[in-house]
């Protein structure tokens, strides 16, 4: 019997709970689904104008990364952005970098606690969420980072979004046509979660301020500080990162310090990529890297060429 994609249910058991802390007065909130022998544990940092359940999307609990990694072995917590659920109120002071950084190191901390890391941690981002994560990556107080998954992100506009992102900025933080660059095409998601109808809050007025100069200076110098395996992945019909083979190359290069550099293009998937109808496939590529991640760990770290492409390589960084 063949299975339609609507029975491919995740146990009622798997289901996140929502967890807050408190860390200097500012309210930290979570999805947590705590594996019961955890072999690692994959924190998650959702993109722009949604929240972590992104990572666990409403009604759709087969496309959930965070039901499928805790039957894997491993501990979920996907952690709500600064200025996003419950800090939300505090936006505004959480506007500069280390600031955020600071944060979420201390709410990570306080959401783990005494709860058992396995081999170590995996960090995986969206979109704006990748510029948090990179910093959070070549940053000496993660001491157990085993690898860094970034997809919806990049350092070269695609042509059909670049005149549309370049506008961004304090006075335009969501330009018109925004909302049609990803997400679309419409049929690559559930109908009922086009367009954000299930995940969508607004952002933080100031939230623009972190990625000015992302593509041009942003992205290239924190790649370069990044010293664990990295995993960089496109939809096929992503719109407003560049998606081809040269675009990707240009971002492998980029991570000179990671002794691993994964590219991957998704099929059949576009800017919201845990969201669409592929969400299982893309998580499956995520957390196989997550489980090569944790045997180098273990057995002396990785060798061979890199950066790769869907099991071939691209040009070697220079």
């Amino acid at each position: 019997m063949t299975l339609t994609h609507s029975e491919l249910r995740a146990a009622d058991g798997d289901a996140p709970a929502t967890v807050i802390v408190e860390v200097d007065g500012v309210p930290v909130s979570a999805l947590l689904a705590e594996a019961p022998s955890a072999r690692a544990v994959l924190i998650a940092l959702h993109g722009g104008s949604t929240t972590s359940a992104y990572f666990d999307c409403p009604g759709h609990p087969e496309l959930s990364l965070v039901r499928l990694a805790v039957r894997l072995g491993y501990t979920v917590l996907a952690v709500d952005r600064p200025g996003y659920g419950a800090s939300a109120p505090h936006a505004e002071q959480l506007v500069p970098a280390p600031v955020r950084v600071q944060l979420m190191f201390d709410a990570i901390a306080a959401f783990l606690r005494d709860r058992p890391r396995g081999a170590g941690v995996v960090l995986t981002a969206h979109s704006a969420g990748a510029e948090l994560a990179m910093r959070m990556a070549g940053d000496p107080r993660f001491a157990d980072l085993l690898g860094v998954e970034l997809a919806g992100t990049g350092c070269r506009y695609h042509p059909e979004g670049a005149g549309i992102l370049r506008t961004v900025g304090p006075d335009s933080p969501r330009p018109p046509g925004v909302g049609d660059l990803i997400w679309n095409p419409a049929s690559l998601y559930p109908p009922d979660a086009r367009r954000g109808a299930a995940i969508a809050v607004p952002a933080p007025p100031a939230e623009t301020t972190a990625v000015v100069d992302w593509p041009s200076r942003v992205f290239p110098e924190l790649a370069a500080g990044i010293g664990v395996p990295v995993r960089f992945t496109v939809g096929d019909h992503e719109r407003v990162w560049s998606n081809d083979v040269a675009a990707l190359a240009e971002v492998g290069a980029m991570f000179t310090a990671a002794p691993r550099v994964v590219l991957n293009i998704q099929p059949n998937s576009a800017h919201n990529i845990s969201v669409g109808n592929t969400a299982t496939a893309y998580h499956l590529g995520l957390l196989a890297f997550a489980e090569e991640c944790l045997v180098a760990a273990e057995h002396g770290g990785f060798s061979g060429p890199t950066p790769q492409l869907d099991g071939g390589t691209v040009p070697p960084r220079r």
